[in-house]
């Protein structure tokens, strides 16, 4: 259990992805003046965002430890002395707030709960807040699940990464997908062609280029369209395993599948 924030719970909470990099996001969540962000490789866009909106950063949620995620903690904190929670099994920059499967703490009025992910790093996990009924629930899951897509095999292992989304994908459907990365285009020409009679995904891809033309962010997605829509949360249905097994017969398990489908994708141009 990590300490409390002692935010207060007012105004509606606000959440924004900041692009960083060339397609990368950072979550800025704020409320009644105070911010926490999710996983800032780039302390710019960050100071920026604050000294634009008059907000005080209170807290960084981290996910995992690649450089893109963690780049700007050092300059965030060191200029907010803000909090930083993160994963217990990263090697994060320190002073760290370690957490693990089954913890929770308080940010911006929320509680929120520790979901251990591992499958694109060894450690990776992901938050989701409890909510009332009917009201809006978060998740932040780096690079785990991507809209469309997961991310890739790094660190662990197909069969970790399967149970990791599994994990997300029983989660309630109006859940708000945050992921860290602007693929959901690319992850869907590859979903299309794994599955290219599904009309759920072939309209999702239209609405989704049609927002990118005009500018505007695909994400967040809901963990109710990605059941529909993502191939590695469909990877058990008979046509994606189908699809799979054209190109690799000996693929039978569940994790055959899984593993084969992301082979796939990882060569996919």
């Amino acid at each position: 259990m990590v300490p409390s924030d002692a935010t207060t719970q007012g105004s509606a909470l606000t959440v924004e992805p900041l692009p960083a990099f060339s397609d990368n996001y950072i979550w800025l969540l704020h409320r009644d003046g105070q911010a926490w962000v999710v996983d800032p490789g780039d302390a710019f866009p960050v100071q920026h965002a604050l000294q634009k909106r008059g907000l005080c950063l209170r807290g960084i949620f981290l996910t995992h430890h690649h450089a893109d995620h963690v780049g700007g903690v050092h300059a965030l904190r060191s200029a907010t002395v803000c909090r930083v929670v993160g994963p217990a099994g990263e090697p994060l920059p320190e002073p760290l707030e370690p957490v693990a499967e089954g913890d929770a703490f308080q940010a911006l009025g929320l509680v929120w709960r520790v979901l251990e992910v591992p499958g694109h790093t060894a450690g990776h996990v992901a938050y989701v807040n409890d909510t009332p009924p009917g009201g809006p629930r978060w998740l932040f899951c780096g690079d785990t699940l991507f809209s469309g897509g997961c991310g890739r095999l790094f660190e662990g292992t197909p069969a970790q990464m399967l149970a990791s989304l599994d994990r997300l994908a029983a989660l309630p459907g109006e859940t708000q997908v945050c992921c860290a990365h602007e693929y959901t285009l690319s992850n869907l020409r590859f979903a299309q062609t794994v599955e290219p009679d599904n009309p759920e995904l072939a309209a999702y891809a239209q609405a989704c280029q049609a927002r990118r033309e005009l500018g505007e962010p695909t994400l967040p997605s809901t963990i109710a369209t990605e059941r529909r829509i993502n191939p590695f949360l469909r990877s058990r249905q008979p046509s994606v395993r189908r699809a799979v097994q054209q190109r690799e017969p000996a693929a039978r398990s569940d994790v055959d599948i899984f593993a084969a489908l992301r082979r796939w994708k990882d060569g996919f141009r």
